[in-house]
């Protein structure tokens, strides 16, 4: 442990009178929503909600994307965020012209993956879900991302998402830890996901881990790891590098939770070097140039420059300069260990159709 983190964990508990006053916040909050003095409205319509107890990055936008690649074939199906960071407000429909500004990078990365599906942003999502239903009247579930924790809606089915490495039953609130709601509104998932696994981890790890998370009898946990693709350049998808022993990698990225990416590239390269910036950085010009000369101090045959899919989304505005750059994006997906992902496949399909079914009945 270096001495930054040494530092931010020693400012962060010093912080805890800040966290007990904001857990506080949050409890009196749940409790008027249990009791009804705050109102949560239930519409007459599947959603799915995708979230998380905590900040930072529990892998939220792949566990969205792998639910649109599960249902399109299917329903016709739509996503809502909130469009964090973007410089807009209000609702939003992505449309041609659309840019990360406008809805946000996650979103953005969405509509460019699936142009053929409504990508809609919004912060008021009891006043932005009827506007889609308007824009897309023919849809037949929503994905609500990152929904959880804003119960002025109530979703169908929930997909609560906590981090291995930072299960929320060992978390405290924030600024102290990393909760942004209390572990009890774990009780309104309907599932649970462990997220960034070790691919190998164990039935005894796995029993241990469910143990401490405490599920409801009506709750199911399930476990992912993250399944890397092949690279491919910013510009030309057609373009793939193979990652190799060989190469030597400057890592640009700017996401919550660059970890299991870098223990990534130390199996799977020579060596890396970092760029780091801040989740949903918003590069600048001069930001490129810095890239460009960092590249350029690495005196290696085999090198390459590797973002993630969301800063490739926030890079893209500089197609020009980035063409003649070897500049590649990793893709990455979420892959249920134990071979229970069709169990997961088939509760979520079986919520939307049993609801259509119960609407027609």
């Amino acid at each position: 442990m270096n001495f930054n983190t040494i530092f931010l964990k020693s400012f962060r508990v010093l912080l805890l009178p800040v966290a007990l006053v904001y857990g506080c916040i949050v409890y009196i909050r749940n409790r008027l929503f249990d009791k009804n003095f705050l109102k949560s409205a239930d519409f007459n319509f599947p959603l799915v909600c995708v979230g998380n107890l905590a900040v930072g990055g529990t892998g939220k936008s792949p566990m969205v994307e792998y639910l649109v690649r599960l249902l399109k074939p299917q329903f016709k199906v739509g996503t809502l965020s909130r469009g964090y960071k973007r410089k807009t407000r209000g609702y939003a429909l992505a449309n041609a012209n659309t840019t990360a500004l406008e809805i946000g990078d996650e979103p953005m990365q969405f509509h460019i993956k699936f142009p053929d599906i409504p990508v809609a942003v919004g912060e008021e999502r009891l006043v932005a879900i009827p506007q889609l239903l308007q824009d897309a009247p023919w849809l037949e579930a929503i994905i609500l991302d990152d929904a959880f924790q804003h119960r002025s809606v109530k979703a169908g089915f929930n997909i609560l998402l906590t981090d291995y490495s930072n299960l929320y039953t060992h978390d405290f609130f924030l600024p102290t830890g990393d909760l942004r709601d209390e572990r009890s509104s774990a009780k309104r998932a309907q599932v649970i996901v462990v997220t960034k696994c070790p691919a190998d981890l164990s039935l005894e790890k796995k029993q241990k881990i469910i143990r401490s998370l405490h599920p409801a009898e009506n709750q199911r946990v399930f476990f992912t790891t993250i399944a890397y693709g092949t690279p491919y350049h910013i510009c030309d998808r057609n373009d793939e590098w193979p990652l190799t022993q060989q190469d030597e990698v400057l890592l640009v990225c700017g996401i919550a939770n660059p970890k299991p990416l870098k223990d990534h590239l130390l199996e799977y390269t020579h060596t890396y070097y970092q760029q780091d910036y801040s989740d949903h950085h918003i590069f600048s010009i001069d930001d490129l140039n810095d890239i460009k000369r960092k590249f350029r101090d690495i005196h290696a045959r085999d090198k390459l420059i590797l973002t993630t899919e969301k800063d490739a989304v926030r890079l893209s505005k500089f197609t020009e300069d980035l063409a003649g750059l070897p500049m590649y994006v990793l893709p990455i997906q979420p892959r249920f260990l134990f071979e229970e992902g069709e169990q997961f496949n088939a509760a979520v399909t079986d919520f939307i159709r049993n609801f259509s079914h119960q609407q027609i009945v």
